[in-house]
C-alpha cells in the first residue's frame, strides 16, 4: 500500500497548489494523510453516481478535478447534496484531492495537453504565472486553417461528436488560444495575444457575442469534454507512479449534458 500523504506530495509535484487560481480549494480536501491507500479512482466531479461506484469498488481516495467541498462550509449535514455526499465518502474512509485549476495551469495539465493535442506549437501560457507556467495556453497551427477545421480537429482529440461554434466556418486560423472549462473570462487574454480563435469548454452568451465583435471565433466543446480526458490520463500517471495502486478512471461518470436532433 501507499501512504495518502506520499500521494498528495507527488500530485503537488506534477500540478504544483502555486499554480491554482485564488479562489480554488486544492490539495487534500478529506482524509488522513497517514492513511494506506490501495485503491485510488478519479473522476471530473464527484456526484451521486460516482461517490457510489467509489464506495461499491473499495476506493480509498478520489481524485477529483473539482472540488469537494468548493466553496467554505459552516456544516456539513444531509440538507445538502455536498453534505450528502461528504457524509457518504467519510463514513466509507475515502479520502478525497483536488487539483482543479493547478492540473488545468500545470506543465503536463489539461491546457497544454490539449494545445499539443490539436496540434499547436510554440506553446506558451496565455496569462503567465508570477512562479512559472500559467492559466490557459496558446499557439498557432504550422499553417492556417479553416475555423471549422479547428472545431473539427478538438472534435477528433477530445472523441465527441458536437461542437459549438462561433464564427464564419472558413475563417483563416493560425493562432489559437486554449482554456478547458469554462474560460470565457480569457477572451480578453487571447485578444491581447492576437489569437484568431479560442477553443474551450464553454463560454457565455455575451462572452460570444464579444467574441463575434473582436472577430475571434469560438469552438466551444463543452466542459465535461475538455476535462475529462484528462482524469482519464491521470489515472493512468497515478498508476505508472504507484505500481502497488490499483487506479481506475470513473466508469459511472457521464456527461449531464445531452443533444437532441430533430
Amino acid at each position: 500500500m501507499v501512504l495518502l500523504g506520499e500521494i498528495v506530495a507527488f500530485l503537488d509535484q506534477f500540478a504544483p497548489s502555486r499554480l491554482a487560481e485564488d479562489w480554488d480549494n486544492v490539495g487534500l480536501l478529506v482524509g488522513d494523510s497517514g492513511a494506506a491507500i490501495d485503491r485510488v479512482m478519479t473522476c471530473l466531479t464527484i456526484t451521486p453516481s460516482s461517490a457510489a461506484e467509489a464506495v461499491e469498488q473499495g476506493a480509498r481516495l478520489i481524485v477529483s478535478h473539482h472540488p469537494l467541498p468548493f466553496h467554505p462550509v459552516k456544516r456539513i449535514t444531509s440538507e445538502t447534496t455536498a453534505g450528502r455526499l461528504l457524509l457518504q465518502l467519510v463514513r466509507a474512509g475515502v479520502a478525497i484531492v483536488s487539483p482543479h485549476t493547478a492540473f488545468d495551469s500545470a506543465s503536463r495539465g489539461i491546457n497544454q495537453t490539449l494545445a499539443e493535442g490539436l496540434g499547436l506549437v510554440e506553446i506558451a501560457p496565455l496569462v503567465p504565472h508570477p512562479e512559472g507556467e500559467g492559466t490557459g495556453r496558446f499557439g498557432r497551427f504550422p499553417r492556417a486553417i479553416a475555423l471549422d477545421a479547428v472545431a473539427r480537429a478538438a472534435m477528433r482529440f477530445l472523441k465527441t461528436s458536437a461542437v459549438q461554434v462561433v464564427g464564419p466556418p472558413d475563417q483563416p486560423i493560425c493562432r489559437v488560444a486554449i482554456g478547458c472549462g469554462a474560460a470565457g473570462e480569457l477572451l480578453a487574454s487571447a485578444v491581447q495575444h492576437q489569437c484568431e480563435a479560442m477553443v474551450l469548454g464553454e463560454a457565455r452568451f455575451h462572452t460570444c457575442l464579444e467574441a463575434e465583435s473582436q472577430g475571434v471565433g469560438l469552438v466551444l466543446a463543452g466542459h465535461f469534454a475538455t476535462e475529462r480526458f484528462a482524469v482519464e490520463r491521470l489515472a493512468t500517471v497515478l498508476s505508472e507512479q504507484f505500481p502497488a495502486l490499483n487506479v481506475w478512471p470513473s466508469v459511472a461518470e457521464k456527461d449531464p449534458l445531452r443533444l437532441v436532433v430533430a
